[in-house]
C-alpha cells in the first residue's frame, strides 16, 4: 500500500523488514522455525507493492514503481492458464507471455495485448505523489520499520 500511494522509501523499509525477518532473526526466534507469513508478505510487497499488480474485472493491471536502491524487479505470474513474466527497471517494464493464449492487461491505464514470442516494452510512467503522500505517514507505536539506506550497508540485528 505504501508504494501505491507514493511512499516508495517506506515501502522499501517494510519490504526489507519482511524479507529479513528470518535472515536477520529480527524477533530472535528463528530457531523455532520460519515465519511463513513474512515470506508471503515479501512476495506481496514485491509483486503487488513495487510491481503494482492488481486484478480487476478479471484483468491484470500493473503500475510498477521502484524505490531508490532497487534497480530491477522480475517475477512470473500464472493467470488463467497463461504464464506471464514481468521485468521492470527504473526506465521500462517488459511483459513476456511464455505460455498460453494472448493476454490483455493494463500497464498503468494503457490496455496492451501480450502474445507468446512477442514481448511488449513500456517506458516508465511518470507517477506524481498522491495527495496522501504529501503528508508524512504516522506509524503505529513501536511498528515503524528500520530505515534502510538504499544501496548502502543495511543495519544488522546480530546478537553477540
Amino acid at each position: 500500500m505504501a508504494a501505491e500511494v507514493g511512499y516508495l522509501t517506506l515501502a522499501y523499509d517494510y519490504l526489507a523488514e519482511a524479507a529479513l525477518m528470518d535472515l536477520d532473526d529480527l524477533e530472535h526466534n528463528t530457531r523455532d522455525g520460519l515465519h511463513v507469513a513474512s515470506l508471503a508478505g515479501t512476495w506481496i510487497a514485491l509483486v503487488a507493492g513495487l510491481g503494482g499488480l492488481r486484478e480487476h474485472d478479471e484483468t491484470l493491471e500493473f503500475s510498477p514503481q521502484l524505490p531508490d536502491g532497487i534497480t530491477r524487479l522480475s517475477f512470473n505470474v500464472m493467470f488463467r492458464g497463461r504464464r506471464l513474466h514481468v521485468e521492470t527497471t527504473a526506465a521500462a517494464t517488459q511483459y513476456t507471455l511464455n505460455e498460453g493464449e494472448a493476454l490483455e492487461l493494463f500497464h498503468f491505464a494503457e490496455l496492451i495485448t501480450v502474445s507468446v514470442g512477442q514481448p511488449i516494452v513500456r517506458q516508465r510512467a511518470e507517477v506524481g505523489p498522491s495527495i496522501v503522500a504529501m503528508v508524512a505517514p504516522i506509524q503505529p507505536a513501536g511498528r515503524a520499520p528500520v530505515h534502510r539506506q538504499p544501496g548502502g550497508n543495511r543495519p544488522r540485528n546480530i546478537r553477540e
